[in-house]
């Protein structure tokens, strides 16, 4: 963790929804002025397109039919750790980004699927802002974790994610059913090992749970909408939240728990911003007083 130089991770499963994580923490940004170095999940897999679907192939062949890019034989945890660790420690570090269609990949002249060479963060950022899978993993003597200083878990409950993903694998990207059921159970065992784990060392999770029947996602005709949910709010320290003030705001919301509160789907936006707000301008505050 930093004082000169914060870290905040945002870390969520593939389809969770921490791109609308990411959307309010850019609103914040711009709000208040802060220069943050966004970095995305997507950067430290260890193998590009082409790579991985052989790699897939390889351990099929050989027995191994849970290969993902959920654990770590396909990730560069230790480089991810790494970027942390020296963001934190001098405001810089080593990154690259993942080109995931042609729109992106074509000011690089390269093919998508493919990550651009490795560079050094530009020195002079607010802070670093990382969205992805792998935020607050651990793994081994890897603990990429202990180096942000704002630790978030995006969750919504594994039948609503199984949806997202069934729906977006099919519609957008063409798969059939028993391609995206495959993937998911393929991906299990590092879902099981490497993804839910990270959730017991955020500060905050966010979980929307559906209101509708979801009680089998592979024959769910539509997604339920964000008014169709509620999202559950927990927060590890609760000693410090304002639920008062929050209950103020999010009308139709509720205490749970001590350190839960649960609030309509659609404020999930207005719920971020209210209580990410005062704990970014923390952190730039203890930046500021340590010079």
């Amino acid at each position: 963790m930093s004082t000169k130089h914060p870290v905040i991770a945002i870390t969520g499963s593939s389809g969770a929804g921490t791109t609308t994580v990411m959307t309010s923490f850019v609103n914040i940004f711009r709000r208040e002025n802060i220069d943050a170095f966004v970095v995305e999940g997507d950067a430290f897999h260890r193998y590009d397109r082409v790579e991985m679907r052989e790699k897939m192939k390889e351990n099929e062949a050989k027995g191994n039919r849970n290969f993902s890019h959920f654990g770590p034989e396909a990730n560069l945890f230790r480089e991810l750790e790494d970027l942390f660790r020296t963001y934190g420690k001098n405001g810089t570090g080593r990154v690259r980004k993942y080109l995931h269609d042609a729109g992106e990949a074509a000011p690089y002249e390269q093919q998508p699927g493919t990550f651009t060479p490795w560079e050094e963060v530009p020195l002079g950022s607010d802070l670093l802002f990382y969205e992805g899978l792998h935020g607050c993993v651990a793994d081994g003597d890897i603990d990429v974790s202990r180096y942000a200083d704002l630790r978030v878990g995006v969750v919504p409950i594994v039948n609503l994610e199984w949806i997202q993903k069934l729906h977006r694998d099919q519609n957008m990207r063409g798969y059939t059913p028993e391609a995206v059921t495959d993937t998911i159970l393929r991906r299990m065992p590092d879902y099981i090992s490497h993804i839910c784990p990270q959730f017991s060392r955020t500060q905050v999770n966010f979980q929307r749970v559906p209101t509708v029947d979801t009680s089998n996602p592979f024959v769910a005709r539509d997604i339920p909408k964000a008014d169709e949910s509620f999202l559950v709010i927990r927060f590890a320290d609760p000693k410090n939240i304002d639920f008062p003030y929050l209950l103020s705001m999010l009308h139709d919301s509720f205490m749970s728990r001590p350190n839960n509160i649960v609030v309509p789907g659609g404020k999930m936006g207005l719920a971020m911003e209210l209580i990410f707000t005062p704990m970014i301008l923390q952190l730039m505050d203890r930046k500021r007083r340590a010079g």
